[in-house]
């Protein structure tokens, strides 16, 4: 008996149409979702050899990829001088395809200002070249990267993928260095990440001062490492130097010292408020309660970084003030 055969081309052919839709689709979702990630980094040219790459006033966004700070590089007959690797190794790897479009040669070295994730955690992508930070810096990664590190993941995403916390190699030392034809001067400042922790570089070339989280133009500081007292010696110091142009760690970047006078503003405006509420014996509820100054009104993240720095920093206030009550109560009458 005869059996009739039924043919399965249509049926073939059909599902290959399908299968190829699916793969076509799963590429072009892949190349969508790959380009969600990616930073689109500029360098700006602000002396001969300097570039600087800016970031946003804003706070760390899945939106930018934690890509609110400025790094740069400084071109010498080595390679570049990179000031700051960047907040992910994504952020690395776009920073040094940048820098390779701009400089021959490289990269020469990288300077880490300190310890913070968004100016740290991009080093992974310059792993083959000395990656110089201070001792402080290096032993707060130490204690604290793991830490810094998950917490960019959950703020980031996937942004982090592949991101780890990749040491430096290499200990800062105050003082003048020659790279290729530049000379560059290291500064080991206080004050924002800690003592002896904010690393600056200033190109001798150009008069150009990367000046890290010292400086923050146009966007209010953040503290929670910060010692005002320290910070503000920093600032004086930096004034002392008379750089030609400030790169600030946030920010854009102004004239003359418009940038260290602002970031001067805002501290000791901090200071002031803080002490007059726990002077006043203001729960930390009420603090976070205090009223901004107009002229910070128009500042990147103001109301948020107010509200950082009373949980960073009002404990203190309101010990210290209690500890001054409790002595003048206590003072024998004379």
């Amino acid at each position: 008996m005869g059996i009739a055969m039924r043919s399965t081309w249509p049926r073939t052919k059909s599902r290959c149409g399908v299968l190829l839709a699916i793969l076509i689709l799963l590429v072009v979702a892949s190349g969508l979702k790959a380009s969600e990630f990616e930073y689109s980094l500029e360098a700006v040219a602000i002396a001969e050899g300097v570039w600087m790459v800016p970031g946003g006033t804003g706070g760390f966004s899945r939106d930018t990829g934690g890509h609110m700070l400025n790094t740069g590089f400084v071109a010498t007959a080595d390679g570049a001088v990179v000031i700051d690797p960047g907040p992910t190794l994504r952020y690395g790897e776009a920073l040094r395809a940048l820098i390779d479009d701009h400089v021959p040669g490289g990269v020469a070295r990288v300077y880490i200002t300190h310890h913070h994730p968004d100016h740290v955690l991009g080093a992974l992508a310059f792993n083959d070249v000395p990656i110089f930070a201070l001792p402080a810096t290096i032993a707060a990664l130490e204690k604290e990267g793991q830490g810094l590190l998950d917490n960019f993941y959950r703020l980031l995403g996937d942004w982090m993928r592949g991101t780890t916390v990749h040491f430096p190699n290499e200990v800062a030392v105050a003082g003048d260095v020659t790279v290729g034809d530049r000379t560059l001067r290291i500064l080991s400042m206080s004050g924002h990440a800690g003592d002896m922790a904010d690393l600056a570089v200033l190109d001798m070339k150009t008069g150009t001062l990367f000046a890290g989280d010292i400086v923050f133009s146009k966007r209010a500081p953040t503290t929670p490492h910060a010692d005002i007292a320290l910070w503000l010696d920093s600032l004086d110091r930096i004034e002392a130097l008379a750089p030609i142009r400030i790169v600030p760690g946030h920010g854009p970047m102004t004239s003359g010292m418009t940038a260290v006078e602002g970031t001067r503003d805002w501290l000791r405006w901090l200071d002031d408020a803080l002490q007059d509420a726990a002077s006043r014996g203001l729960s930390m509820g009420e603090a976070l309660r205090l009223p901004i100054p107009a002229r910070f009104k128009d500042w990147g993240q103001a109301e948020r970084e107010v509200a950082r720095s009373v949980n960073h920093l009002y404990p203190a206030y309101s010990d210290a003030a209690l500890h001054w009550s409790t002595e003048a109560v206590n003072k024998p009458a004379p």
